[in-house]
């Protein structure tokens, strides 16, 4: 595998954010240089990392921002494809096994749909970071805000996370439909939590009505938990859990494969 551009998505407690973290941190261990993208305005992916302290927001740049945007003319036109190159460097935190953290942060906005320096900047750099890093892996927010159609071109996985309950599966159809919309055609799930064999099958079958294929099946696991209230990453201290994790991220290597052979769909 030569690269992989992955967003991670799904209502908020299903363990996203544990999940783009550990599978981060497996991805930097095969000795890809691996960045991973915070575009959830809870901001909690570090701690799935194992860095302390997260980065400047990126968001929160609002000098370098308006004057790369050419914001500050006053004339309500600005540049929709900034300098981008050197944010990652500057602004992003190396973490345990060089994995690298990019903080997007939130976007005041003034009404629905509004478009802002902030929000066009922030889609420059991820924009940039698809197409020019090898390994990136994005914890998303359900509404995925930060993709739009120029970045979505190049995402090769929206895996999407489901545990059991109907308001999951709800966020998980409405996930597929947004990236719909936006030229993303390969979405990929897995089941979170799980505990009870039927209810898994439940779920494994409501997927396939949504036409999600399954990459793979969590075990609920209190080793998760120690490792949150221990202030450590999940993966470092190890369970069940972390061991489907890692059996997934070769599954998504697996499934990526077939999926860009023309000759396989």
């Amino acid at each position: 595998m030569k690269r992989l551009k992955m967003a991670v998505s799904g209502k908020g407690g299903v363990g996203k954010t544990t999940i783009a973290g550990t599978l981060a941190r497996f991805f930097a261990r095969d000795g890809y240089r691996v960045i991973a993208i915070d575009a959830d305005p809870a901001m909690n992916l570090k701690f799935a990392l194992g860095i302390k302290t997260n980065p400047v927001p990126v968001s929160e740049l609002r000098d370098l921002i308006y004057e790369r945007t050419g914001a500050y003319s006053g004339t309500g036109v600005y540049r929709l494809n900034p300098k981008v190159d050197d944010i990652i460097e500057r602004y992003g935190a190396a973490g345990p096994d060089g994995v690298i953290l990019v903080v997007m942060g939130t976007v005041e906005r003034g009404g629905s749909g509004c478009i802002c320096p902030e929000s066009a900047f922030l889609r420059a750099l991820l924009r940039h970071v698809i197409f020019r890093e090898s390994v990136v892996i994005m914890d998303m927010e359900a509404g995925i805000e930060h993709l739009g159609r120029g970045t979505a071109k190049g995402v090769d996985l929206m895996l999407t996370v489901v545990e059991p309950g109907m308001r999951s599966l709800d966020t998980v159809r409405r996930i597929k439909e947004l990236g719909a919309d936006i030229g993303i055609n390969r979405v990929a799930g897995v089941i979170n939590k799980a505990t009870d064999p039927d209810m898994v099958n439940e779920l494994t079958m409501r997927l396939e009505e949504l036409d999600i294929p399954l990459l793979g099946v969590i075990p609920y696991d209190r080793r998760l938990i120690e490792a949150d209230m221990a202030g450590r990453a999940p993966v470092d201290n190890g369970g069940d859990a972390i061991e489907r994790i890692k059996e997934i991220k070769e599954k998504i290597v697996n499934y990526i494969k077939v999926r860009s052979d023309g000759r396989r769909g």
